[in-house]
């Protein structure tokens, strides 16, 4: 039971309140291609979520059935207290993510966006943590059954969307004393030396308060976004993958053996003393130049667009996942990686972007006749989207090819 799905419209909803009043008080929390990246990541979640799931078997499901303690009745007050030892399951694994190379490699994602805005809630991981996952376990052998921790575990990130935000400044006290907010989310994604490692609660903060990790967000110390080693890209695919190469690389290169297995384990940053010397990696916590890519108003539009084309085909995905075969779901998920793929390379000014795209729309035209077949209205909107792209497409490159031969012409 996953209320996820049913709480997207109410995200997209936010978004837009979001942008206008981003919009009419004249502030600068949104950028296009930031946004786009942000959301392109999230559907890239839900993708290889979906593929993850076609893996026959569930550490989760073979402990509860095998070493369950206890049976809990099917009612409010077991949910109750499911959600909130969830919550606490949370914050540890939330921890590891921030304390640990393997965890950081899987949730760096996350906090890769140099904005701060709702769209940054849906900037999630495609990498799992393995040992982030472990802390879920406790609740197994207590005897919650595993659906009940994908039901509690929906609704706490539902909560943790709201709180990415810079539009409100501070809740009333005695909410802040006991629940995340806006002011010590926003302290949680800053690189501020002062802030890093702060605030790893989802719904409650009382965790922070017990385990000394808590920090109020402070006047005389603006909030920096981002990362350390900035990530410089708009490719999903490549963020995704970003630290968990950088990783690998060290392991490989450095020539002390004990180093190749225990550094995945050791502290984030982390690095074997031997490849830190050959290959330093220049880190500030700053505020530096934001990473962007300069687009023409067309091509902004053209982005802007591509994403809603990209977004209408996850929806029926999601939808129709259940009953769709293995080999329908490993192809629908590579033609809507690709898709994400593309768009990145697109927003990165790419020379091979529309090569990229026109492959694209080939393979989801082919996509759209299986869409069809299964929901039609739903098909013949995309394939009319994909048709409309594409014309949209040839005509910027037509626009492009002529101001091309205006700034080369004597």
């Amino acid at each position: 039971m996953n209320f996820i799905l049913l709480a997207i419209p109410g995200f997209f909803l936010l978004i837009v309140i979001e942008l206008l009043w981003n919009h009419f008080k004249g502030t600068d929390y949104y950028r296009l291609n930031d946004s786009i990246n942000s959301l392109s990541l999230g559907i890239l979640s839900r993708i290889t979520g979906a593929l993850y799931a076609l893996l026959p078997l569930s550490l989760y499901a073979y402990t509860y059935e095998s070493f369950a303690l206890f049976t809990w009745q099917d009612n409010i007050t077991t949910w109750i207290i499911a959600f909130v030892i969830y919550d606490l399951s949370y914050y540890w694994n939330h921890r590891f993510g921030h304390t640990m190379n393997i965890g950081w490699a899987s949730h760096v994602i996350h906090h890769s966006s140099e904005e701060y805005n709702l769209t940054t809630a849906l900037r999630q991981t495609s990498i799992p943590n393995p040992i982030g996952a472990l802390c879920f376990i406790p609740m197994l052998l207590l005897g919650f059954p595993p659906w009940l921790l994908v039901a509690v575990g929906s609704l706490n990130l539902i909560y943790q969307y709201w709180v990415h935000t810079q539009v409100i400044d501070r809740m009333p006290a005695w909410y802040e004393a006991l629940f995340i907010t806006p002011s010590n989310h926003r302290v949680h994604h800053a690189k501020n030396k002062i802030y890093i490692d702060k605030n790893y609660g989802g719904v409650f903060l009382i965790w922070d308060r017990i385990f000394n990790t808590f920090q109020p967000e402070l006047k005389q110390e603006k909030v920096i976004f981002g990362i350390s080693t900035q990530l410089a890209s708009w490719n999903p695919i490549w963020g995704n993958l970003q630290v968990l190469s950088s990783l690998i690389r060290d392991a490989i290169r450095t020539e002390k053996w004990s180093d190749k297995f225990t550094l995945w384990f050791r502290k984030t940053g982390y690095r074997p003393e031997d490849v830190t010397t050959k290959y330093p990696i220049i880190k500030s916590n700053l505020a530096a130049d934001k990473f962007d890519t300069k687009l023409s108003k067309s091509q902004k539009w053209y982005v802007f667009f591509q994403y809603l084309f990209v977004a209408a085909g996850i929806l029926p995905f999601m939808i129709l996942l259940k009953d769709m075969t293995s080999t329908e779901i490993i192809t629908t998920s590579v033609v809507l990686t690709f898709s994400l793929f593309s768009l990145g390379r697109l927003q990165e000014n790419s020379p091979n972007s529309i090569i990229f795209e026109t492959i694209k729309f080939i393979a989801c035209t082919s996509a759209c006749t299986w869409m069809f077949a299964h929901m039609p209205i739903i098909g013949f909107i995309v394939g009319l989207i994909s048709v409309t792209s594409l014309i949209t497409l040839l005509a910027i490159l037509k626009k492009l090819s002529v101001s091309i031969a205006a700034d080369t012409s004597y």
